[in-house]
């Protein structure tokens, strides 16, 4: 049996959850050692190291029932590589220390965590439930929600998360172009599975070396947001961060520096300056799910296609 309780917090990313609800497997069926590419472990293996995985994330509840996990400070490589499938010219690939270490909330803010903050219902997918994510809020009533979130708490430690500290969580410890490996299953993301990513951009073929050029399978196409939680974490415990809902991060869209940086915030904000959001939605390609995808939108711009979840500082 793979013996998982030496492995460091790098390589322990490398152990993944696929897949949920497995009979004799206590809600796992597999898990992968090496980025989602090595041998599955069995069903009797499993269970421990999803023990093993669980007492590495140290995490915390807050009041209003919102699961926290603590990230690591570290450094990374933010962006994608000029050969990663189906990428955007605004990825400058550049590395980034983050050198504090913060909470992130598990999942997206769900419908009956925003009610219970803000007091209103304002998701287009009502019938979703509950622990659905809340969306069809801007980035400007997001913030409001933290506002009073730390009003309730008698606090000022909750925010949105900066673009770097978004995509280092969502990496997990991984370069490629999901957290999951080089394409993105709908059993781990809630995403429009009928446009994974593809060598079917021309203009990139003759572009890209023949050693990267590869074809994803096809999945299903969900149509609508789903209950958070239920699809595979990262292997930091972060769900969600491909699909579902785009989620809103703190600053201000530009593009990035050509060198190293230390803990980035974006531009200086100006009144109406547009706002990042980054990991896709249940009704994105895979394409615009990637880590290193981002996308600008007005601050004052609400969508039932985006939401967001909330880091607490330490």
């Amino acid at each position: 049996m793979p013996v998982l309780s030496h492995l460091p917090r790098t390589l322990l990313a490398a152990a993944v959850v696929l897949v949920f609800s497995a009979a004799g497997c206590a809600s796992i069926e597999e898990v992968y050692i090496g980025m989602n590419d090595g041998p599955p472990l069995l069903k009797d293996e499993c269970r421990t190291a999803r023990d093993m995985i669980k007492k590495r994330l140290k995490k915390k509840t807050n009041s209003v029932g919102m699961e926290f996990v603590y990230i690591e400070p570290g450094v990374f490589q933010m962006g994608s590589p000029v050969h990663e499938l189906q990428r955007f010219s605004n990825e400058h690939l550049h590395e980034v220390t983050i050198s504090t270490g913060f909470y992130l909330q598990t999942t997206e803010v769900t419908q009956k965590q925003w009610l219970a903050v803000m007091g209103t219902r304002p998701s287009h997918f009502m019938g979703c439930g509950e622990e659905c994510p809340v969306e069809n809020i801007s980035w400007e009533q997001a913030n409001e929600f933290i506002r009073k979130l730390n009003e309730m708490e008698n606090t000022d430690k909750y925010r949105l998360p900066t673009e770097a500290e978004w995509e280092y969580a969502c990496r997990a410890g991984t370069e490629t172009p999901f957290a999951f490996g080089k394409c993105l299953s709908t059993k781990n993301a809630n995403y429009d599975g009928r446009y994974p990513l593809s060598v079917d951009m021309a203009a990139q073929v003759r572009e890209i070396d023949p050693e990267h050029l590869y074809r994803c399978p096809k999945g299903k196409f969900r149509g609508e947001p789903i209950p958070v939680g239920r699809l595979a974490p990262n292997a930091w415990g972060l769900y969600d961060m491909h699909g579902n809902v785009m989620e809103y991060c703190a600053d201000v869209y530009g593009p990035y520096p050509r060198g190293a940086v230390t803990d980035p915030a974006g531009p200086l904000p100006l009144p109406g300056d547009q706002r990042v959001t980054r990991g896709g939605s249940w009704a994105s390609d895979a394409r615009y799910c990637r880590s290193a995808a981002r996308k600008a939108v007005h601050p004052a711009s609400a969508s039932y296609l985006r939401g967001f979840r909330v880091l607490m500082e330490k």
